[in-house]
């Protein structure tokens, strides 16, 4: 049975109509090709879904990050191949609900997007109630079994509330993940976010977010990625009222023939809006990275101060970054900058290091690891230090084949 076939009874099973419009746009569309400008750099041509089936089986027992991480939150949501399993904790003031997708208008020219609507088990919500601030973050521990999964998650903060979102993916070799996320922030409140993304090495993972962000909002939003064969992650981020406010942090390490390809786009389309990017990875052996960042203003969005700023260390003469900002202003009163550089880890510093005693192996890995610091240092409260352990753990075997 082919991978349509599978997503065709699957979405006749569901019953839901919104699942099968998003169906019917994924086939009149199919996969994207390199022809696509967007999709230029991606390996396509050694992607086929008919390699998968939806993913299905027991719940694997979380990773060792997610369980240090859950020791420091307050409420924990388990996911297995997008479904919810299990909710520990019940602060005051957050709902936790799974409920059916639906088609979404402003995702229907993105065929991953269109296929992870249609194939979703439900869009897990968490709605936070105006004026809640929780003390602790919340953990999103998402794991996955081999085959196709489709995380679905949509988290609404509530005028004048605060809250930390920790997200944690995970699974079995053999996968391809498609997560979509929407993130909606009302008036005067804020979110902090962290996506950390540790995949099999042979995963696929192609993943979007879009925030929303209200006036006088804050989206502070850190993605890291380790795992995957193929990363890709586009985050979107729409600033709506006069005063919003955006700070997007992506971090990567690549191994092997990894790819990781990051896509980031602010659309300040107020006034009196900020928005600041900042992407930071390296890259071993024969992997790639690619960073693509989109400023969009919008005409009338005046006062508004938007930056960003790509930094790539390649530790392998085979290793292979590509960084390529943007601009699009249709605005004169604005406050607009981009930067990018690309280049090996600094011999001064690696001498200065071992003239005092430290190891070759070891002042690389303390370089790139302080390279990468404030990256982690930017996660919600609590999960920085666990985060950094593990990247530690990673780098002494990226040093050790250098």
């Amino acid at each position: 049975m082919t991978f349509l076939d599978q997503a065709r009874n699957r979405v006749r099973a569901s019953g839901n109509p919104e699942q099968s419009r998003a169906l019917e746009s994924f086939e009149a569309r199919g996969l994207p090709t390199t022809s696509d400008e967007v999709w230029r750099y991606a390996p396509l041509s050694t992607l086929s879904l008919d390699n998968y089936s939806v993913a299905a089986g027991p719940v694997p027992p979380s990773a060792s990050t997610a369980r240090e991480l859950a020791g420091r939150a307050s409420l924990v949501i388990r996911v297995h191949n997008g479904e919810v399993i299990s909710v520990e904790g019940s602060p005051s003031g957050v709902e936790v609900t799974q409920r059916p997708a639906h088609f979404d208008e402003r995702f229907a020219h993105d065929s991953f997007s269109q296929l992870a609507l249609a194939m979703s088990p439900g869009v897990v919500e968490v709605v936070v109630a105006p004026g809640t601030v929780l003390e602790g973050p919340v953990l999103i521990d998402s794991t996955v079994s081999a085959g196709a999964s489709f995380p679905l998650l949509r988290v609404v903060v509530g005028a004048r509330s605060e809250l930390s979102v920790v997200e944690n993916l995970s699974g079995e070799a053999g996968a391809l993940v498609v997560p979509l996320a929407e993130y909606v922030v009302e008036e005067s409140a804020t979110l902090r976010l962290g996506t950390y993304q540790d995949l099999a090495p042979d995963a696929w993972h192609v993943a979007r977010t879009l925030a929303t962000v209200g006036r006088d909002a804050t989206v502070s939003q850190a993605v890291i990625s380790l795992g995957a064969f193929y990363n890709r992650s586009r985050n979107d981020a729409d600033l709506v009222a006069p005063g919003a406010s955006n700070e997007l942090r992506t971090t990567y390490l690549g191994r092997g023939h990894q790819v990781h390809d990051y896509r980031t786009r602010p659309f300040p389309g107020a006034s009196r809006t900020t928005s600041v990017l900042l992407s930071k990875g390296a890259v071993a052996g024969e992997s790639r990275s690619i960073y693509t960042g989109l400023i969009e203003i919008e005409k009338g969005a005046k006062k508004t101060d938007a930056r960003q700023t790509n930094h790539n260390l390649l530790l392998s003469p085979h290793a292979h970054a590509d960084s390529v900002p943007n601009l699009d202003i249709r605005e004169n009163d604005v406050v607009c900058a981009h930067a990018s550089s690309v280049g090996p880890l600094d011999e001064l510093q690696r001498w200065y290091l071992e003239s005092r005693g430290v190891p070759r192996s070891e002042a690389e890995r303390l370089m790139i690891q302080g390279f990468l610091y404030e990256m982690v240092a930017a996660l919600p409260g609590g999960v920085a230090a666990v985060i950094e352990q593990s990247l530690a753990k990673e780098l002494v075997d990226v040093v050790s084949v250098r």
